[in-house]
């Protein structure tokens, strides 16, 4: 009995309604000390009261399970894009309530605002729609679902606690991957910004010597052949498959940093999940090196169906490390995963001359094996910086030395550019689009 009041006190909240007929009732019992006229106005009013309070109280206690929650979650969460989650409510009591929907997100969202009010008639159900947008990965501890019940009287309101306790994963942008993948699959990829190349010449793979055809390259006759035919012979060709494509990731401190709540450590590992998708989507084989002061995952090459899921759980566990990242691990790494002439993705962010010239000797071997794409960092806030107009000699100052970082940015492609390397700049919002431009131009000039 006492567990069953404990219960119930704990479950009722008083409205501002109820305390406003009590601030009433109180006046009137004051005001009929001064004017006895009022008579017994008080006491009927707050006999009305008291009867309305217990005649509420009635209504939504009397059923023990008057409203039905639930919430409606993905089975994990994509990371920087907006996921849709919802609340399903139904209203199992005989009479219209209103009702106002607690969801008990993870602390990770620093939301407090996800609260939402409705109004269901008897037997009608609702689904309460909204959004999140998480911008870790990780794992995310969902609470409970809590509902707040009140009648059309509206003194009382009763609390149902749904016990909904849960954790989601949030892995890389698989949503932003889908998407790119629908754009690739119905030739619609220039809608993203994203360049279509002219495919020049044909590749060197030998397939067969056949007849001559009007049509056919007259390039690719095979003179040997048709003497020995006494026919036009060509030589065919098909396109060459299969190409490796490898994602380098630095995992170190430079990809701390963070942009727009997003580090770049995430930002790569969106960019390179959605790259590799759209790879082997285009029958290359995908593959996925990540590297600090110590080698991290290694996933080799391949383009079965089961890789984008070995890559995508790899990633999901990925984390910053704190020191500068071993390149000689690097390349020894590179040399020893990859068997052919690949086409190396490597992730990482230079700020500075001095930080490319440890790297450089590193990078300029990788190149001589493979072909190397570095893609970098733009800083958009020292860009941002350095086109405000300065107002006094502290923001001269500043204005200066952004200029001076951004200037520095475009030395280090001119430095890469001119030792053979390709290198990408790109602002952190802009990556997906940059890569997947290089990777599709890289593809067509058949530079692999």
């Amino acid at each position: 009995m006492k567990k069953l009041f404990s219960r119930f006190y704990s479950d009722l909240f008083l409205t501002r309604r109820f305390f406003t007929s009590i601030v009433i009732a109180v006046v009137l019992f004051m005001l009929s000390f001064f004017f006895p006229w009022l008579g017994v106005v008080p006491h009927v009013f707050f006999g009305a009261f008291l009867v309305v309070v217990a005649t509420e109280i009635a209504m939504l206690y009397l059923k023990s399970n008057g409203i039905f929650a639930r919430r409606h979650a993905p089975e994990r969460l994509s990371n920087n894009d907006d996921n849709q989650l919802g609340i399903y409510v139904e209203n199992r009591y005989a009479f219209t309530v209103k009702m106002g929907v607690i969801d008990e997100i993870p602390f990770q969202f620093q939301k407090r605002d996800v609260w939402f009010k409705t109004t269901l008639q008897p037997g009608q159900n609702k689904l309460l729609n909204y959004t999140l947008k998480p911008l870790k990965r990780g794992e995310y501890s969902f609470g409970n679902v809590i509902v707040y019940v009140g009648s059309s009287l509206g003194l009382i309101n009763r609390r149902y606690t749904v016990q909904q306790a849960q954790n989601l994963p949030v892995y890389p942008s698989f949503l932003q991957m889908r998407k790119y993948e629908l754009m690739a699959i119905s030739n619609r990829i220039t809608e993203f910004g994203i360049k279509k190349i002219r495919r020049i010449g044909h590749s060197m793979e030998f397939e067969q010597v056949k007849n001559y055809v009007p049509g056919d390259d007259y390039r690719a006759i095979n003179w040997k052949a048709t003497a020995r035919q006494g026919s036009l012979m060509t030589n065919s060709y098909t396109d060459e498959r299969s190409q490796h494509v490898y994602c380098v990731i630095d995992k170190s401190r430079v990809m701390k940093m963070p942009f727009e709540g997003l580090s770049l450590l995430d930002y790569a590992i969106n960019a390179s999940l959605i790259l590799l998708n759209v790879a082997m989507l285009k029958e290359d084989k995908a593959g996925l090196i990540t590297i600090a002061e110590k080698k991290g995952t290694v996933v080799p090459a391949d383009k079965r169906p089961t890789q984008l899921n070995k890559i995508m759980e790899a990633l999901y566990k990925e984390k910053t490390r704190y020191l500068e990242t071993d390149m000689g691990l690097l390349y020894t790494t590179i040399r020893g995963t990859l068997r052919q002439r690949s086409l190396v993705i490597f992730f990482t962010n230079f700020e500075s001359m001095s930080g490319l010239n440890r790297q450089l000797p590193y990078l300029k071997r990788i190149a001589k094996f493979h072909l190397l794409l570095v893609v970098f960092f733009e800083n958009t806030e020292l860009k941002r910086l350095s086109e405000e107009p300065a107002k006094d000699v502290e923001e001269i100052y500043i204005k200066t030395i952004a200029e001076k970082m951004a200037f520095d940015k475009k030395l280090i492609v001119k430095e890469l550019t001119k030792h053979g390397i390709q290198t990408i700049l790109s602002a952190p919002q802009n990556l997906n689009v940059n890569t997947i431009n290089a990777y599709l131009e890289i593809k067509a000039k058949q530079k692999i």
